[in-house]
């Protein structure tokens, strides 16, 4: 909201309670336009907030005249104390430390999960480098992984590595793992078809039949030779010869 603010350029009015001066007698033409844009940005700065909160906050602001004074009242309501902040920081530095990266997460989804928490932790006042987040991967990544951790301390300084360099690093073997586990899924799939085929084949080949056998239509008509006529291609029902 901050940065929304800043863009059209009403920060100002919700930073400072100032107030608009009444103009003096035959202003300027920049006194004029001072005068006017200050007190738009206060107009534009208490419309956006306005627009950016709940009915049930705005029941509780309605009288409330400059954005200066919505942003301090909802600052207090949405921070919260320093108990409350303290407190919240506590239970989410609880969560980062919970966390475990699952057989089914990637890499990159795994640090966008604790990116996440450590940025709501920043939130509430508490520092929190990015070298936690790598010890933190580092310490919990599955065992899978250990080969390229090995090959990664031999060739640099893990105390050092930043986030960006370890996910570039661990993310080619995760690649290949992906590719490995779909190749083994599709083969597992297409031997899976294959063998009910096989299976369906040779039922229709070995069906049984009865003592009218030589009237039931084998997989193949083509290769059905006729009683009657001696000819392949259909059997006596349908046969049109004269031939006994």
């Amino acid at each position: 909201m901050e940065a929304y603010l800043d863009a059209n350029n009403v920060w100002e009015a919700v930073e400072e309670d100032y107030e608009v001066p009444p103009l003096p007698n035959n202003p300027t033409v920049a006194q004029m336009k001072s005068h006017k844009e200050r007190k738009l940005r206060k107009s534009k700065a208490k419309s956006i907030l306005l627009t950016a909160i709940s009915p049930v906050i705005f029941n509780r602001i309605m009288t409330m005249k400059t954005a200066h004074q919505i942003w301090n009242f909802l600052k207090k309501e949405y921070e919260g104390s320093e108990r409350i902040k303290g407190m919240q920081a506590l239970n989410l530095v609880r969560e980062l430390e919970m966390q475990r990266m699952k057989d089914s997460e990637t890499i990159k989804d795994y640090a966008d999960k604790l990116l996440g928490i450590v940025n709501k932790i920043r939130l509430l006042g508490t520092e929190i480098p990015d070298s936690r987040i790598v010890q933190k991967i580092l310490v919990t990544i599955p065992e899978n992984y250990e080969a390229t951790l090995i090959v990664l301390e031999n060739s640099k300084d893990l105390s050092t590595i930043t986030l960006t360099e370890l996910l570039t690093a661990l993310q080619p073997l995760e690649q290949i793992r992906l590719m490995r586990q779909e190749g083994n899924t599709e083969g597992a799939l297409v031997a899976k078809l294959l063998d009910k085929k096989k299976k369906g084949m040779s039922g229709s080949f070995n069906h049984k039949s009865d003592s009218k056998s030589s009237h039931v239509f084998p997989l193949c008509p083509f290769y059905v030779k006729c009683h009657k006529c001696g000819q392949l291609g259909h059997v006596e029902k349908i046969c049109k010869s004269s031939k006994k």
